[in-house]
């Protein structure tokens, strides 16, 4: 439990506990989740929420921080069982989610034919259904009233949402993994990391001054200001390891296995391998060496 109508299911994603995590917001008759994780999670959803005394079908709103298919893959088919649910995407992610063509083909490329098993249909969403944010809104769901941010740096369509009245910031991938007290460890997958905007996006979580952080992966995190600024270190430290490596000889496939071994290496040196395995589901190294050998390639061209 977070706060008062405040609490979370684990979506044990890949049957990994802490791993991906639906926030549940509940108040005045109503009912909204945040980032309500893939479809092959949606009956591990449905029997979180019974166990809390929910129910899928009393669902008013699902507020997406982005779209990747971790976060958003369940919403059309969620959408398409209560076609009521409003679902609250920013506008960089709307038209994917209206037409998920282009998102899944790029999915593909990553993950082939794991897509099914990891990830279950993602079906469209009808425009109707959709709340297109830019950041800077105010949007009522679940009986409380949420105030949103723009934090790209993650994904060029993150938003972040606050529940001033809880102090709750719900920060998706913006404030990067961090399972059972474990490493903060910036997920950075392609295709639009961003060092400097995922900075200015720190910035705007600490004028909040919320008083905990709920991240996908995993949970609740109380400790904000230490939180946020080893994320950001991290993440200069893991910029920096694959900066080095791609100016080493070899190609492309060999200069990823030596991050990621080095990465998973790190890991393990300061953490029990279960734990390991939970960060590996929920960011797995040869993606984060994706994103960011891309990030310096852009810049460098």
């Amino acid at each position: 439990m977070l706060a008062s109508g405040l609490s979370w299911v684990d979506l044990h994603f890949l049957d990994r506990p802490h791993a991906i995590a639906t926030a549940v917001v509940q108040g005045g008759g109503a009912l909204a989740l945040v980032d309500p994780g893939p479809t092959s999670c949606l009956e591990t959803l449905e029997l979180g929420l019974q166990t809390q005394g929910l129910r899928l079908g009393d669902l008013t709103h699902l507020l997406l921080t982005h779209i990747h298919l971790d976060h958003a893959g369940a919403t059309g088919t969620i959408v398409r069982r209560i076609p009521d649910v409003t679902v609250l995407v920013h506008e960089r992610g709307a038209p994917h989610m209206i037409d998920p063509a282009k998102l899944l083909a790029s999915a593909a490329r990553l993950y082939g034919e794991e897509m099914d098993r990891l990830w279950g249909e993602f079906a469209p969403v009808p425009p109707e259904n959709l709340v297109v944010l830019a950041g800077g809104e105010r949007v009522e769901a679940g009986g409380r009233s949420f105030e949103v941010a723009y934090t790209p740096g993650h994904a060029s369509h993150h938003v972040s949402y606050f529940d001033r009245a809880s102090g709750v910031a719900f920060v998706g991938d913006t404030a990067g993994v961090c399972v059972d007290g474990g490493y903060v460890l910036p997920p950075t997958p392609p295709p639009d990391i961003d060092i400097e905007a995922w900075q200015r996006s720190i910035e705007r979580i600490e004028a909040w001054s919320p008083e905990t952080l709920f991240l996908t992966h995993f949970g609740p995190a109380p400790s904000v200001a230490p939180h946020l600024g080893t994320l950001m270190e991290n993440l200069e430290t893991t910029a920096g390891l694959v900066r080095g490596r791609l100016a080493e000889p070899g190609s492309d496939e060999e200069k990823m296995r030596r991050f990621s071994d080095d990465l998973t290496r790190e890991l393990r040196r300061r953490m029990p391998e279960a734990q390991v395995a939970a960060y590996v589901a929920a960011a797995p190294p040869d993606l984060l060496w994706l994103g960011l050998a891309r990030y310096w390639r852009k810049k460098a061209g």
